[in-house]
């Protein structure tokens, strides 16, 4: 292969980018190198400094479309140290020709004190359009294709290079090499369950309105995205034992499942209650403990279910087709807490008002003590009623405490699973109903090691980000459909 890429690495001063550069200009295919930074700065050998107002604008995006005439273009998006795996690049090139990509990826090697290990990403599809999607920290991306994806670029700051990756989507496609074609420094070490929450820091606000700016246009551009009209829900959809019911799928929480209940115990309202827990065959004292509460006070249902075959999505679905479920469902985990005995109330009140089929709160993060943690109260306040049902394609999450009209949930009905179930059927209602927001924090969430997303493995990342992306797929799909029949009908 001739020298046909241009190379651009974001550039410090740092002298492992000076390595990082020998690296690629030992490929022998690469023509031009060009180190990104935001001040003048000496060049390391045998490349050229290029000044950008900021790694991700617009602007940068453009002058690395522009300024080269290379076939391919190899954007390194992290000022990390940079080893090239034998013939890498060519690896690349080869499967950019056979396949006529736009942007190509591959798993790679997490380094650490020479140490490398394994980092495998996932694959990319249609409903990959969350801008943290993880692609490693090197894009292989074809130069033809970026400028056709520029073509109708808008001017962001903070989200070109996500506005450019997701028209880049719409033109040859992305494609994962499953193979580990290069190694790189860890850049952010925290847990998993550290990150969850970035997308909702208040510090981050400028750039999410971009990112969602960059989404919305995506999904109207490929037909999915859906205009602020509403279904209302009926009021006249049966009799119901009681008003609300707070559901609680439990299994081997012995530990908090007792100050959850007594938490929706304490509710005040001018209504009545129950809460129903599904007890997911508990082995460790849980079972003996909501047997004895539920002897104690008519209020708590306790329901041990015959499938056992069940995740958690599976045990809301017995809760709320129980004769025993309310006119209105409401969640509540079985390590949390609801913030005080105003909670329920709020939660129906907004029902009442709004007609909506789903209330999504705010809660705040504490320790297992009660003391807050970092960011503090977690309010989603990205979310609009004009265009929160599109944004919400975009993101890995709707917010808790969640509650429903049971009758939707009934009709739409919860997938069986433990990770993102929420999220899917979230998703499902938003397609057709509003779904109404209480920003002030109801509801607190505890944070400690038995916490299911504490501490994920690379791989259980994976595997949750794989669904949630597959979910955000189908309902693009079922968007996309949404929109060709009602254009239909209402022709």
């Amino acid at each position: 292969m001739l020298k046909d890429i241009t190379v651009f690495i974001p550039y410090s001063g740092n002298n492992y980018t000076r390595e990082t550069v020998r690296e690629f200009r030992n490929t022998g295919l690469v023509d031009k190198i060009y180190l990104l930074a935001q001040s003048d700065i000496e060049p390391a050998e045998g490349a050229e400094i290029l000044r950008t107002e900021g790694l991700f604008s617009s602007k940068t995006v453009k002058e690395i479309a522009e300024i080269n005439k290379s076939r391919y273009i190899v954007f390194v998006t992290s000022d990390v140290p940079v080893k090239l795996g034998q013939f890498s690049l060519d690896r690349f090139a080869a499967a950019a020709d056979s396949t006529g990509s736009s942007l190509l990826y591959s798993d790679y090697y997490d380094m650490k004190n020479e140490i490398r290990t394994p980092h495998p990403v996932i694959d990319y599809q249609i409903g990959s359009i969350r801008d943290d999607f993880n692609f490693g920290p090197l894009l292989f991306i074809s130069r033809e294709h970026l400028i056709e994806a520029l073509k109708e670029d808008g001017n962001y700051k903070f989200a070109g290079l996500y506005n450019a990756r997701l028209g880049l989507s719409r033109t040859g496609g992305i494609i994962r090499i499953p193979e580990y074609l290069y190694s790189a420094v860890e850049v952010d070490v925290r847990k998993s369950g550290e990150k969850l929450f970035d997308y909702v820091n208040p510090r981050n606000r400028e750039v999410q309105i971009e990112m969602e700016r960059a989404a919305t246009e995506h999904l109207k551009k490929t037909g999915a995205y859906l205009k602020p009209s509403f279904l209302k829900v009926s009021d006249d959809d049966g009799a119901f034992p009681v008003e609300a019911s707070v559901i609680i799928p439990v299994k081997n929480r012995v530990k908090t499942i007792g100050d959850a209940v007594t938490s929706v115990l304490s509710q005040k309202t001018d209504f009545p209650f129950n809460v129903i827990v599904v007890d997911n065959y508990s082995d460790d004292g849980t079972t003996e403990l909501l047997r004895s509460l539920a002897e104690e006070d008519s209020k708590v249902v306790h329901i041990i279910p015959e499938r056992k075959d069940l995740g958690i999505g599976g045990c809301w679905n017995e809760a709320a087709h129980s004769d025993k479920c309310g006119k209105y469902s409401s969640q509540l985990d079985s390590d949390d807490l609801y913030q005080d005995e105003n909670t329920l109330q709020k939660i129906v009140d907004l029902f009442r008002k709004e007609k909506c089929a789903m209330v999504v709160g705010s809660y705040k993060l504490t320790d297992f003590q009660l003391n807050d943690i970092p960011p503090g109260v977690i309010d989603h306040k990205e979310w609009t009623p004009e265009n929160g049902r599109n944004n919400a394609l975009r993101i890995n999450g709707l917010g808790a405490p969640r509650a429903f009209y049971t009758p939707v949930l009934r009709k739409i009905k919860i997938p069986n699973v433990s990770y993102g179930e929420d999220y899917a059927l979230g998703l499902a209602i938003s397609r057709y109903y509003q779904i109404g927001r209480i920003y002030d924090s109801i509801y607190v969430c505890r944070r400690w090691e038995g916490n299911s997303d504490a501490a994920l493995s690379i791989e259980k990342q994976n595997t949750h980000n794989t669904y949630k992306d597959r979910i955000r797929s189908i309902e693009i799909l079922a968007r996309q459909r949404f929109n060709v029949i009602n254009s239909k009908d209402r022709v």
